[in-house]
């Protein structure tokens, strides 16, 4: 009778864990289908124009594409349109059009599936219809090739958001991993940063300098969003975040979404990156048209972003950042920004967009609530462009 006792004492305490599990497991699941589902940066663009693929199909590689965006629960990708700085100011221009086009083509393709967003009641009504609703994105002030008429034409054809510097040094402003030219933005790019706000396009501080930031701040008379950056604490690269800079994006009223690179994550990671970024141009060709488009798909072919390796980084150092972000700026500052299809190292336990169920269960089991998960996971950015670009 004692050895029959024992093993129902040993069987209740292995099923208590197995049950709690269990139980935190379907909360979480239950949670997760409530939520709006922003990532406000993904370079799955990339993908579809340099190497034709169909993101409609669950694919091979990579992080992102329309099965598993539903399965990730997210319904609002914000895809970036990225063109390398060595596509110089007419040719950037014209590679900004080829992205605009291959988004139309997925558009086009999948028209039961996914639909462009170019405003917040766009987003609920695409949305409530249950499909995908893309926000159209600039990665690099470059694209506009130093007129703001392109800037607006831009607008015009449904971008909600634009980068002021990408890796490089632009014209007007600063990056964060370049050296300082111009001391923050010119005169000019203050005039960029105003001409977004008057127009309702999304001033993105991330790839800036920390004063190139703050000149964005003096100047923005709308909130600003850090789309994919992480926390400088954490992690001592360039394109993080400081607690400063954190609290002071709250005060403007805007939202960083987290990277899930894991070299933005985790120290372990950083100087992987920070070798990556120090030869992501090692020369620049003196090409243009279709030799310079050849010229940048081996370049992306020839990059691990298709085959990210796993780094030391996990699921919970995005739940650590995440929560730094909330206890430094509040629940109403922190987004998600995943950067996934243009990183070279993925987190453990979030190695695609399909993951992301599993960033909910981790604050749960941290205490946050279902209307704070709501706010991280969608309502904190669509605040931001409601407020930017209206209803």
């Amino acid at each position: 009778m004692k050895i029959l006792k024992y093993f129902l004492l040993t069987a209740q305490l292995l099923f208590v864990p197995a049950l709690a599990t269990a139980q935190q497991s379907s909360e979480a699941r239950r949670v997760h289908i409530t939520i709006l589902g922003v990532d406000a940066h993904e370079d799955t663009l990339q993908r579809v124009l340099l190497e034709d693929v169909d993101i409609g199909k669950r694919l091979p590689d990579g992080e992102v594409d329309l099965p598993r965006l539903r399965e990730g629960g997210i319904h609002v990708p914000f895809f970036a349109m990225a063109v390398p700085e060595y596509y110089k100011p007419g040719e950037a221009v014209r590679r900004t059009l080829d992205f605009r086009d291959a988004l139309q083509r997925v558009l086009d393709k999948y028209p039961d599936q996914i639909e462009l967003a170019t405003s917040a009641s766009d987003i609920q009504r695409i949305v409530g219809r249950k499909k995908i609703a893309t926000v159209l994105t600039i990665e690099g002030g470059h694209q506009i090739a130093d007129d703001l008429a392109v800037l607006r034409m831009y607008r015009r054809l449904g971008v909600l958001a634009m980068t002021l510097t990408h890796f490089r040094n632009n014209d007007w402003a600063d990056s964060s991993t370049d050296k300082a030219e111009h001391n923050g933005l010119t005169d000019f790019g203050k005039q960029v940063v105003r001409e977004m706000n008057r127009v309702g396009m999304m001033v993105d501080v991330s790839h800036v300098s920390d004063k190139t930031f703050y000149d964005v701040l003096a100047v923005s008379t709308k909130p600003v969003i850090a789309s994919h950056s992480s926390c400088r604490v954490f992690s001592d690269v360039p394109r993080n975040m400081t607690d400063n800079m954190l609290r002071a994006l709250a005060q403007n009223g805007g939202v960083v979404g987290v990277n899930f690179a894991d070299s933005f994550l985790n120290q372990k990671d950083a100087d992987r990156l920070k070798r990556d970024i120090a030869s992501i141009y090692g020369s620049e060709p003196d090409l243009s048209g279709p030799e310079l488009d050849q010229f940048a798909l081996k370049r992306r072919v020839a990059s691990s972003f298709d085959h990210p390796q796993v780094g030391q980084a996990t699921l919970e150092d995005a739940t650590n950042c995440v929560d730094h972000i909330v206890k430094t700026a509040g629940i109403e500052h922190v987004g998600i920004g995943s950067d996934f299809d243009g990183i070279g190292g993925v987190s453990r336990g979030l190695e695609d967009i399909s993951k992301l169920p599993a960033l909910t269960a981790a604050l749960l089991e941290r205490g946050y609530s279902e209307q704070d998960i709501q706010k991280i996971m969608g309502e904190n950015f669509l605040r931001v462009i409601r407020s930017v670009v209206g209803q």
